[in-house]
């Protein structure tokens, strides 16, 4: 078996300490031995023997508790009396019969709930974080654990969740039924509305300001034999009428190309939810879009991208994201002291999980304590518990021996007034 540790410096007063007191307790049976041993030989005068009774008694209450609180720790004299030896021989036990009373008494429900609700630890957490330099103290450490945690985490490793997590997701996610169900409330809402106004203003300016475009395409498209001036006449009466579709459908809200692309846009909603041909070439474009290199680029650096803006914002100081957590951990704190509500439910959620954790670990939590023992050497852990209470014990042979004394001196007395 594993031995307890070696003695501290604190040990070492300790082990002197108890020296000291043995020797005095060992003294007084040393000077209640003599004088009973002097005031047998001399006899004499009559209150010699209120000496010696008092002599007497004395050192029958030294030997006695000597021998009691010797046989907590070892066998008196080496002899083997049963009961004796209490912590050596039932060091097992006595570990057993602590973890339990720890257990019943410390580890209780009910005693962890009072403790905690007395403690207000909502409350003083939040006094504490509330104040900026603590906040401070706390954002830099939790930047410390983010860095320390970023650099343990292996690149390829975290690559991998990401593809797992993410891109097989999105391949086995269907597409279609969804941007369906959101491309319908956009156009229940109207929010498509300013698209088609902004489609619809870009159309028109581009009309405006391109004529010899549309009268170039207008020339080549024309026969070969058709005059120039014909060509030019056409052209501008084209353009004319382009430019006045466009700038039709631009102003008015209810024209029917608008009306006809508010049909398609709200057919097109449906076909995607509903129509498997549609919900088909959906599917295709997802797979077509995974499968784009410059896609398979961006999810291959999105976790070099983000991993580089954590550290910097980690490292520096100033960083937004330190900035946000500092003012979030003082606002937190602020609330944790003046509302009562949340402070109360914070208080809630420490009082059940401490309930939970001693409510279904309480046994592994008292193991600590039994099998710690069960691992010490039965004979150091006498000699290191004795070094602890030892020093106390001693006063109980130091007031055997005054009160055997007193009591013999009493009982001798009172055996010589009345017999």
């Amino acid at each position: 078996m594993a031995g307890v540790e070696q003695l501290t410096a604190a040990d070492q007063v300790k082990r002197r300490a108890l020296r000291r007191m043995k020797l005095v307790a060992g003294g007084l049976l040393a000077v209640a031995t003599v004088i009973y041993a002097v005031t047998s030989w001399l006899g004499g005068p009559a209150w010699l023997g209120y000496v010696r009774a008092a002599a007497e008694a004395g050192m029958v209450g030294a030997l006695a508790d000597w021998f009691a609180v010797t046989a907590l720790f070892r066998r008196p004299l080496g002899l083997p009396i049963p009961h004796t030896a209490i912590i050596p021989t039932r060091k097992d036990v006595l570990g057993a019969s602590l973890g339990e009373f720890v257990g019943t008494n410390f580890l209780s429900e009910v005693v962890v709930r009072e403790k905690l609700r007395r403690a207000q630890i909502a409350r003083r957490v939040g006094g504490w974080l509330a104040q900026r330099d603590n906040a401070e103290r706390v954002t830099s450490e939790l930047a410390n654990v983010a860095k320390g945690v970023i650099a343990v985490l292996r690149d390829e490793d975290v690559q991998a969740v990401l593809e797992q997590a993410v891109v097989r997701r999105l391949v086995a996610f269907p597409w279609g039924p969804p941007l369906g169900k959101l491309l319908g409330q956009v156009l229940e809402d109207g929010a498509h509305h300013k698209l088609v106004d902004l489609v619809c203003d870009r159309a028109y300016e581009w009309v405006r300001d391109n004529h010899e475009t549309v009268q170039r395409v207008v020339s080549e498209r024309a026969p070969s034999w058709s005059p120039r001036f014909v060509d030019s006449l056409l052209a501008d009466k084209v353009y004319n009428e382009v430019l006045g579709f466009a700038w039709a459908v631009k102003t008015d809200v209810n024209h029917p190309m608008r009306l006809a692309v508010d049909r398609f846009l709200a057919e097109f909603a449906d076909d995607m939810q509903h129509d498997p041909a549609t919900m088909e070439r959906a599917e295709q474009v997802k797979r077509q879009v995974l499968a784009h290199p410059e896609v398979q680029n961006l999810i291959g650096s999105a976790w070099a991208t983000a991993k580089r803006m954590l550290l910097d914002a980690a490292e520096d100081p100033s960083s937004e994201l330190r900035k946000r957590v500092l003012e979030g951990l003082v606002s937190v704190g602020g609330r944790l002291v003046e509302d009562d509500t949340m402070r109360e439910k914070v208080d809630g959620w420490l009082e059940g999980a401490a309930a939970y954790v001693v409510g279904n670990y309480r046994g592994e939590i008292t193991t600590l304590i039994t099998d710690t023992i069960e691992r010490w050497d039965a004979e150091e852990t006498a000699r290191k518990i004795e070094l602890q209470v030892g020093r106390d014990l001693q006063f109980i042979r130091i007031n055997g021996t005054v009160v055997g004394a007193l009591a013999g001196l009493v009982i001798y007395a009172l055996s010589q007034l009345f017999f």
